[in-house]
C-alpha cells in the first residue's frame, strides 16, 4: 500500500532577510524555523532543507541496511548512520556522505561494506538523489 506524507513552509519576506517555518504535518512532531543564513552560513538554532534531507537519507539508509542484512540472516544489533549534505550557494547540493557504523554478529568487514554499498544504492531516498553524488564509508564496529 502506498503512503504519501506532508510537510508544509510557510515563507514570509525576501531570500536573504525572511524566514519561515516548516511544519512536519503527517507526523505531527513539530515546526521548525528556517532561513537562508541557516541554510548558507552558521544554523543558529533553525534547520534547512539540507539538514531535513539528511535526516531523511540517514533514517532511509539504516531501515534499508538493516532489511537487507536481517533478510540475509545476519539482524544487525546496532547502525549508526550520518549524513553529510553538502550545500554551495550558487550550485546547490554538491555531494552526500554517507557513514555508518554496524555492530552485525557475524558478519565480517567485507560482508559489512557490500551490504552498505547496496542500501547506498538501493534505499528510496539515495534513489530519488540520484543527480548527487552520494560516498560512503561504512564501519563493522
Amino acid at each position: 500500500m502506498a503512503t504519501t506524507r506532508h510537510a508544509h513552509t510557510v515563507w514570509e519576506g525576501n531570500l536573504t532577510e525572511g524566514s519561515g517555518t516548516v511544519s512536519l504535518d503527517s507526523s505531527g512532531i513539530g515546526q521548525y524555523p528556517v532561513s537562508w543564513p541557516a541554510r548558507a552560513e552558521e544554523p543558529n538554532g533553525r534547520t534547512s532543507p539540507e539538514e531535513l534531507i539528511a535526516a531523511a537519507h540517514s533514517s532511509c539508509f539504516s531501515m534499508f541496511l538493516s532489511g537487507s542484512l536481517t533478510k540475509a540472516g545476519n539482524p544487525p544489533a546496532r547502525l549508526t548512520t550520518k549524513a553529510d549534505v553538502t550545500f554551495q550557494p550558487g550550485k546547490g547540493i554538491t555531494g552526500i556522505h554517507i557513514t555508518v557504523d554496524g555492530e552485525v554478529p557475524g558478519l565480517d568487514e567485507a560482508g559489512f561494506t557490500k551490504a552498505a554499498e547496496e542500501a547506498k544504492a538501493g534505499c528510496p531516498v539515495s534513489q530519488a538523489l540520484t543527480g548527487t553524488e552520494i560516498t560512503l564509508t561504512a564501519t563493522l564496529v
